[in-house]
């Protein structure tokens, strides 16, 4: 996508330092005893660790900037809408109507269709960015937690999305779904919704767990290959993206669940050796579903993957399958799927 290459503005910097917006959970009237309530409770300052870092909070951010569909609905998710400056969020994420969010979607500002940009956060006064490696921070576009904390805005980077390895190059340091329940409890507490994160991530397990319970012995489960994209090489998810645990906890072998990174790319060769019984089509991209399903079926080296000689090939939205509060339902969703689904035949 492309960046903006709009100048900075000695007002909008100024903005940004200082902050405002939403208020926190028991902000705007002092105690009895004329104490704020926030400090009167004792919740703040609290401290978090983030990807590796401890960062303290001495009260809850009030503009924050969201990047993308998965990051933005975890905000959704806590009832943090009124603390949100914006959203940015590129047109292909799917139809918005008919989620539970859509009053949501409705009052925060969408920002952009387009990159976040360092300056997209100081228009919008921000004073957090909640978004992820590869998922708007980048070192090669300058949008990085540091390039932030310069200008005065702090940042929390989406746990799919972290640094692992000696060289930073992989991503990912947990199971995918720990991940969303570690950032739905993270947040939590930075925001003082404790009890709202703890409800979420119970429901969730729960949801999870029902349809886990009803998943094949792993000797009986479908392999599953999950596509993204691309034609000379495919781009997939290892353990540490969402469609692992979403592909695990419904009942599938996940044929990719050695590679210890999130997104990456791999060979077809690997594909036709692993030779999945169904194939997840993420619908993402300029690339329809469709196109892309044209492709895996008239692709002469896939011929003969059970997949596709098969046909089965199954379409689940992105937003289901990158960090999300659509997670567990997407595990639901699958595994009603792959129920019907014989291994090897």
């Amino acid at each position: 996508m492309r960046r903006s290459t709009a100048p900075f503005t000695v007002l909008a910097l100024a903005l940004a330092l200082t902050g405002c917006g939403a208020k926190v959970s028991g902000e705007g009237t002092n105690d009895a005893a004329g104490r704020h309530p926030a400090k009167a409770s004792g919740h703040y300052p609290v401290t978090i660790e983030n990807c590796g870092t401890r960062t303290t909070y001495d009260k809850a951010p009030r503009r924050v900037v969201t990047n993308d569909v998965g990051i933005t609905e975890i905000m959704f998710a806590l009832g943090l809408e009124n603390r949100m400056a914006g959203y940015v969020m590129p047109d292909d994420k799917g139809d918005l109507d008919g989620l539970p969010w859509k009053a949501a979607y409705d009052k925060v500002p969408r920002l952009s269709k387009k990159a976040l940009t360092k300056e997209m956060a100081l228009d919008a006064r921000a004073d957090l960015v909640f978004a992820g490696w590869n998922y708007g921070f980048g070192e090669d576009n300058g949008l990085t937690p540091a390039a932030l904390k310069k200008l005065g805005i702090g940042s929390y980077v989406l746990t799919e999305s972290c640094h692992n390895g000696a060289d930073g190059g992989a991503r990912g340091v947990m199971p995918p779904l720990e991940a969303l329940y570690t950032d739905l409890t993270t947040l939590g507490k930075i925001f003082g919704v404790e009890d709202r994160a703890e409800a979420l991530v119970k429901k969730y397990k729960k949801q999870v767990a029902d349809a886990a319970a009803k998943a094949p012995a792993p000797a009986r489960r479908p392999s599953v290959f999950l596509y993204d994209d691309g034609r000379d090489k495919p781009f997939t998810s290892g353990k540490y993206a969402g469609p692992h645990d979403i592909i695990t906890k419904a009942g599938g072998d996940h044929v990719m669940k050695d590679l210890k990174d999130s997104w990456t790319t791999v060979g077809w060769e690997t594909v036709v050796d692993r030779d999945p019984d169904v194939i997840v089509i993420n619908n993402y991209g300029d690339t329809s579903a469709a196109r892309k399903k044209a492709f895996l079926e008239s692709y002469r080296p896939l011929a003969g993957v059970s997949a596709v000689k098969h046909h089965r090939i199954y379409v689940m939205d992105y937003a289901e399958l990158v960090e999300s509060p659509r997670n567990p339902a997407a595990v639901s969703d699958l595994a009603r799927y792959l129920r019907g689904v014989r291994k090897g035949g």
